[in-house]
């Protein structure tokens, strides 16, 4: 198995780990959603795609109903996307994605988290370079040869597909997402989920201790509700 295999297994037990916080960075997203494409689904690819990330973790259909009709009204609020870079103890690598309507309180958020942590908050592009920034899909397997997909999604830009007990997964660069959103659903696949993630070029090994103390950082940062995800380039 390759680099998105490993990268997948070491994340799964955290990512969405609550759902209150799932629930909350989904919203934001159909917000930006909706403000950049409308809020048709069936003209919207992007809001198709939070749309199904938000029924994978069980977001009722209310839920979603309403965030989009919020996202609608005029008076809605805008979210940007801000990324921060900077290193944690130990010299780990930290990329941190955002969604935030105040900026300026989430420099200063974010600022304070490295700095009562012993890390160090980066310039742009400090640690991004370290870090492949990829797309990634869950399809429902049933009835689908995972090495024959393989060789049909290569052509769209595909560089890894695998199986584990959630689906089929294809990940591959950033900028192939609208393609193969389009093939799957030309096809009928049914998507399960969506996303982009940025993997770690190589990665670095830590003792407990040292662990520890980055992951005192990480969970102070994944507590703030402006953050949407947060990698790393620590051995897990």
């Amino acid at each position: 198995m390759g680099r998105a295999f490993e990268f997948r297994k070491a994340r799964k037990m955290k990512r969405w780990a609550a759902m209150s916080k799932a629930f909350t960075r989904i919203g934001k997203d159909i917000v930006m959603a909706v403000k950049e494409g409308g809020p048709d689904p069936d003209a919207n690819s992007k809001l198709r795609a939070v749309i199904q990330n938000a029924k994978s973790v069980n977001m009722p259909k209310d839920n979603i109903e309403r965030a989009i009709k919020r996202a609608s009204d005029k008076s809605q609020g805008d979210y940007k996307e801000v990324l921060f870079e900077g290193y944690a103890p130990h010299g780990i690598a930290i990329l941190i994605e955002t969604a935030t309507d105040n900026n300026t309180r989430t420099v200063a958020n974010i600022r304070s988290y490295f700095n009562k942590c012993n890390g160090s908050l980066g310039t742009s592009g400090s640690v991004e370079f370290m870090f492949d920034h990829t797309c990634n899909f869950t399809i429902n397997g049933e009835g689908i040869d995972p090495e024959e997909l393989e060789l049909e999604m290569i052509d769209f830009g595909a560089e890894e597909v695998f199986v584990d007990e959630d689906g089929i997964h294809i990940y591959a660069p950033f900028e192939n997402f609208g393609a193969i959103q389009k093939e799957l659903e030309s096809r009928a696949i049914e998507i399960v989920s969506s996303g982009f993630d940025r993997i770690p070029q190589v990665t670095k090994e830590l003792n407990e201790e040292e662990m520890a103390d980055v992951d005192t950082l990480l969970e102070k940062i994944e507590e703030d509700d402006d953050v949407q995800n947060v990698f790393h380039n620590m051995n897990m």
